[in-house]
């Protein structure tokens, strides 16, 4: 009974305490709350405060009489349009929330006196313009929330005598300029919202006054370049977002004034390579955010490097990043996770992960991941990392363990050398340019050896790396750049990527004002420049616009061999190409096939047939022959001489002693006892002695090497 009355007596107190909360005070306006609420203040020091809730009554002004003990005011999503009785008997106001209504003036806006008023919203309003000390009676305001107006128009000192503001919100406005002399009476602000603003441009020290500012939001701008000295004076500025906007590359120069940034937020630019030197020596970047970037192919060599304090990547749904350079990541000691998902990857290398040792967890799922050398170290066991999300990491090539888990093959079944592979989404097939514009083509492929990369262009000239011309630069990670584009310049610019074990090549269409140079019907011409025992020298020449060729050799039908067909595809810049390893006296058919980029085919095939065994042991007797005849014709030139000059010692030294001329010279070719196999070859060196014919067996030539 004792233990049923305590616990009536408890529930009773609770009660009593909810109906004394809640219970409506005479001086409540009508339909409106008045309640203790809990309460953060802007330094988020917690309290209980007396709380007027009037939201979302359809008010036309607000209510006549408050209560005295009032803290908070609340009036969102009414319709006032003015506030004409000022709210100074409120002598502990301490928040006014007035957003979502139809204030379109600030001038319209009589607040009296509000010397403990710390947090003022007015968002989501129709307000136009920010007058001259607009704001002078509420002085020790630290929050201001003006943001979802129509702002175009803030005078100079339109912030006057509010020194103690630390938190602005001047986002969602018609604003389009930014100007030094707004922030100059706010020297203790901290955190600065003014993004989604149509502003043109950012100038050198816009933000210099701000010197104890920690947090800069420069979100939807359409920003597209950051002058070097935009972020001077920031020198206690620890975290930027420049979320949305339209940056072609990262604005490293501006960013090195930001000394003590620990959180940067890139998101959401179209920002095509992660470069070399675009995040260095930012000692104390703790987190880095390059998501959704919608053209960002690449993140290269040392793009970042010496990050000391850096613990988080996140470079995630980023639908053409397809290649992370093995050292991208560079003097990393710190960094825990390395957000890699839902990108184009189709690899990671071991050397990039192995230069980060602090690496914990790696997300890489949602990739099309290609299982073969290069992820080999994933399944191998060597590493602490943890892989997040495994489940959703699945194979996608090669097509024998396209479904499988990635971690399900084993790394034996992986090979240790591979093809390179250049991802699709590194660039499209089609570009259209205009006169005068620039235009970058990226190229990325993985393999194991790295591969070699050069670009092949419409004239059939190869550009190798760092080459710089006029109107093209290969950059070493295998962008290609066409500097003031003309006519000339359009056609089919072909990227190779080979490493000892092959090759892969893709190709893209440069258009410029609508055009693009057609090959002419039948302008592929083929020719037989050669023809030996067990080789044929094939050659051909076509017009411009055209993609790979086609190679196809095969015996024609009524040859002592079954029928054959070997192809192979060559670059756009070869137009040569020498078969071997073919049968002697063997008729072959050769086939040179050219695909333009509207998939029309321009073939060409040639009949021709391989030197017997007889004739090439004959050429070898007309060759020893024509080697016997000129060592002949030496040998007497020598003795002629020899004898002159003997006659002429003779003449000159009559009683003298006589010298003997004994020419060492003779030489005894090797002749032709048979039949040589094609894999040796005939070289003369020179020794003690009598010289003589020695046969070195010659390397056997890889079939990437006939290409000249």
């Amino acid at each position: 009974m004792k233990d049923v009355s305590f616990v009536d007596l408890f529930v009773g107190l609770a009660m009593a305490s909810f109906v004394v909360a809640t219970e409506e005070r005479p001086d409540c306006p009508k339909l409106c709350v008045c309640e203790i609420r809990p309460w953060f203040s802007p330094s988020s020091v917690y309290m209980e405060a007396q709380t007027v809730d009037c939201n979302d009554l359809g008010l036309f002004s607000l209510p006549e009489k408050l209560p005295v003990g009032t803290q908070v005011l609340l009036l969102q999503t009414n319709n006032v349009a003015k506030i004409d009785q000022p709210l100074d008997y409120l002598a502990n106001i301490t928040e006014i929330d007035v957003s979502q209504n139809n204030l379109s003036s600030i001038t319209d806006i009589h607040l009296g006196s509000l010397p403990q008023l710390l947090s003022l919203h007015m968002e989501e309003n129709w307000i136009r313009e920010l007058p001259e000390q607009c704001l002078a009676e509420v002085a020790n305001l630290q929050e201001l929330y003006i943001n979802h107006n129509l702002i175009s128009s803030i005078s100079p000192m339109a912030f006057q005598g509010l020194s103690n503001l630390v938190r602005l919100h001047l986002n969602s406005n018609k604003l389009k300029v930014i100007k030094r002399e707004w922030f100059e009476p706010m020297p203790n602000l901290e955190i600065l919202m003014i993004g989604e603003n149509p502003v043109l441009s950012i100038d050198d020290m816009n933000f210099k006054p701000l010197s104890n500012l920690r947090s800069l939001v420069l979100t939807r701008m359409n920003l597209s370049q950051l002058p070097d000295d935009a972020l001077a004076g920031l020198d206690n500025l620890e975290s930027i977002s420049f979320y949305d906007n339209i940056f072609p590359e990262v604005p490293h120069s501006a960013l090195k004034n930001a000394k003590n940034l620990k959180f940067l937020d890139l998101n959401k630019n179209p920002i095509a390579r992660i470069q070399r030197g675009d995040f260095v020596d930012m000692l104390h970047l703790k987190e880095l955010g390059i998501n959704s970037m919608p053209e960002l192919v690449s993140i290269d060599s040392f793009a970042l490097n010496n990050l000391p304090e850096l613990t988080k990547i996140e470079a995630t749904n980023n639908p053409k990043l397809s290649y992370i350079h093995p050292n991208a990541f560079y003097k990393l000691p710190r960094l825990e996770t390395l957000m890699l998902n839902g990108n184009a990857l189709s690899a990671l290398h071991r050397i990039t992960v192995e230069s980060l040792p602090n690496l914990r967890e790696v997300s890489m799922h949602s990739n099309p991941i290609r299982c073969d050398c290069v992820v080999r170290w994933m399944n191998m066991n060597k590493t602490n990392i943890r892989f997040m999300e495994p489940d959703s990491l699945y194979c996608v090539e090669p097509p024998e363990y396209e479904g499988q888990h990635v971690r399900q093959v084993h790394f034996r079944e992986m090979m240790e050398i591979c093809l390179p592979l250049i991802s699709p989404e590194s660039m499209p097939g089609h570009i259209k340019a205009q006169n005068g514009s620039s235009v970058s083509l990226h190229c990325r492929a993985f393999a194991e050896p790295e591969p070699d990369i050069y670009w092949i262009t419409p004239s059939g000239t190869r550009v190798l790396p760092n080459t710089v011309s006029d109107k093209f630069y290969m950059h070493p990670e295998g962008t290609f750049d066409i500097y003031d584009i003309t006519e000339n310049e359009a056609g089919l610019y072909t990227c190779v990527a080979h490493n000892l074990v092959g090759a892969d090549l893709k190709s893209v269409s440069v258009e410029v004002n609508g055009y693009f140079p057609q090959p002419a019907n039948g302008s592929l011409n083929v020719k037989i420049k050669s023809v030996e025992t067990n080789s044929i020298l094939v050659s051909w020449k076509a017009g411009p616009g055209t993609l790979t060729p086609n190679i196809k050799w095969y015996t024609a039908s009524g040859a002592n061999h079954p029928t054959t067909a070997f192809t192979t595809r060559v670059p756009s810049d070869v137009q040569v190409y020498n078969l071997t390893h073919l049968s002697p006296a063997t008729h072959y058919k050769v086939c040179v096939d050219v695909r333009s980029i509207h998939y029309n085919h321009d073939t060409k095939c040639v009949n021709v047939t391989t030197k017997g065994l007889e004739l090439a042991v004959k050429d070898t007797e007309k060759w020893d022959t024509a080697v016997i005849t000129v060592f002949g014709v030496l040998l007497a030139v020598i003795s002629v001489a020899c004898l002159l000059i003997y006659v002429s010692l003779r003449n000159h030294h009559l009683y003298g002693d006589i010298r003997k001329c004994d020419s060492n010279a003779s030489l005894t070719p090797v002749e032709a006892t048979g039949m040589h196999s094609p894999f040796f070859t005939k070289l003369w060196v020179s020794g003690k002695g009598l010289p003589s014919g020695v046969e070195v067996k010659a390397t056997v030539i890889n079939v990437s090497d006939n290409a000249f």
